[in-house]
């Protein structure tokens, strides 16, 4: 089985899910699940850090309704922990707040205890069972669907048989082979493919403490123009299509590799801003988590797979606050786990067994490799010729004694291109530019006679 790299400009976006569910305007306190002591730190931390601020500013920057926000103001205003300095328009909307009196010193003990500003967490229970509305395992996937997606990469059809199946899974696949094969590629192939959109938290709130969980790196807009739900609740919701304590996003793709430590699977607590970050696992929730390099990590592969155990049968994982409470939280991902080390060294068969699919990267046939070379030049506008596969085998690989790869005729064209521009003259397949793109970029060299 093999791969490799042609132009991906077939990659669909465009595979359907099943309906997703909307994150409902909170219509009471009640269904906001924040005590209202919360909310009031949570407005007076932010008149702390950024100053007077409207109304309206401040429901856009906690994500919850006016009424919910002005409730609180109200209370406040007569504790005399705030005042108002003016207004910009007839509602309490275009209010000026401020702190006053003793609200300074209680917006400091409250940013003593947490530092988070922003939108109003997420109970951690509206969490879970929101989180199985939108299951990664709601996700499926038909041949035709894969065949398209995989289009931009050279793969035997027994590979995407195997592939298939391992999305509507929606659990676990280990990729294995030689380096330079594609593993990287099906893999985030396979998470480009998933499609659709998600909701996914700012924050989740556990006993009173404040977990991240939304990534800019990892969660971004969704690929496609899909509309948002139609508007639920009453106009003084401002018309919200759905709770804005959630944002819409495209399935999460997160990728970690060698740099993986053990203790990045669990919450990483900051002393200072007494702020949790959500762990990989978490953000990759509703999509998929990608291992990449697996068994390169600075711990032993058993240890990470012993981590995996409960998580890949139950598809819960438990998570532990600095205070030692522990909690569980859904582990709804598909785990892809890639590596060039043959399986047998890493681990042994009874710790695979927890990977429920495993498909062997192999490296590319002849005629696949032409078939990825002719693609590379096609993206590059490069005249192909075949005569430049015969004279790549016979002066490299097998003068040197390597085995092809699929990343070697992008990464080949890619020093050809290079070295064409640096000698003023066009990207041909001439016999001396690609002695010289070989000669730059191959590693081992011919023993002199």
């Amino acid at each position: 089985m093999s791969t490799g790299f042609i132009p991906p400009a077939a990659v669909s976006d465009e595979i359907p899910v099943r309906a997703q569910s909307v994150p409902l305007v909170p219509q009471t306190l009640e269904d906001v699940g924040l005590p209202a002591e919360f909310i009031v730190d949570l407005i007076l931390k932010a008149l702390y850090v950024q100053g007077a601020r409207t109304g309206q500013q401040l429901t856009d920057l906690i994500r919850l309704p006016f009424p919910f926000i002005d409730d609180q103001l109200l209370t406040l205003q007569q504790r005399q922990l705030i005042e108002v300095l003016g207004t910009s328009g007839a509602s309490r909307a275009g209010y000026m707040f401020d702190l006053a009196g003793e609200g300074r010193g209680r917006a400091h003990e409250a940013l003593m205890g947490c530092q988070y500003v922003g939108p109003a967490p997420v109970p951690l229970e509206q969490y879970r069972r929101f989180t199985t509305t939108q299951s990664i395992q709601g996700v499926q996937v038909t041949r035709p669907q894969v065949e398209q997606g995989f289009s931009w990469l050279v793969l035997k059809q027994a590979v995407l048989d195997e592939v298939g199946p391992a999305i509507n899974s929606g659990r676990s696949l280990f990729l294995y082979g030689e380096s330079g094969n594609g593993k990287t590629a099906i893999a985030e192939t396979i998470a480009r493919m998933l499609g659709g959109s998600m909701f996914v938290p700012y924050a989740v709130e556990v006993d009173g403490q404040v977990i991240v969980t939304y990534d800019p790196l990892h969660h971004r807009p969704p690929h496609d123009d899909e509309p948002l739900p139609p508007d639920v609740g009453p106009l003084w919701l401002r018309d919200a299509a759905f709770d804005q304590r959630w944002t819409r996003t495209a399935r999460p793709v997160v990728l970690v590799g060698g740099e993986l430590t053990l203790d990045q699977l669990d919450l990483q607590y900051d002393e200072y801003t007494k702020l949790y970050q959500a762990p990989f696992q978490v953000k990759a929730n509703g999509g998929v988590l990608i291992v990449d390099d697996f068994g390169r990590q600075r711990m032993p592969p058993r240890d990470m797979l012993n981590r995996w155990i409960v998580p890949l049968e139950k598809r819960v994982d438990f998570l532990t606050l600095h205070t030692g409470a522990k909690f569980p939280v859904p582990f709804d991902c598909l785990l892809v786990i890639a590596t060039n080390i043959d399986p047998r060294q890493l681990v042994e068969e009874a710790f695979l067994r927890r990977i429920h699919y495993k498909i062997h990267v192999e490296s590319p046939s002849v005629e696949q490799y032409e078939r990825i070379f002719l693609g590379c030049c096609k993206e590059r506008d490069i005249p192909y010729d075949p005569a430049a596969i015969r004279q790549i085998y016979q002066s490299f690989y097998q003068a040197y004694g390597i085995a092809p790869r699929g990343c070697h005729p992008r990464d080949l064209l890619d020093h050809l291109v290079d070295i064409a521009k640096y000698l003023e003259t066009r990207p041909v397949l001439t016999p001396d530019l690609i002695e010289r793109a070989g000669g730059s970029y191959f590693l081992d060299f011919p023993t002199a006679p």
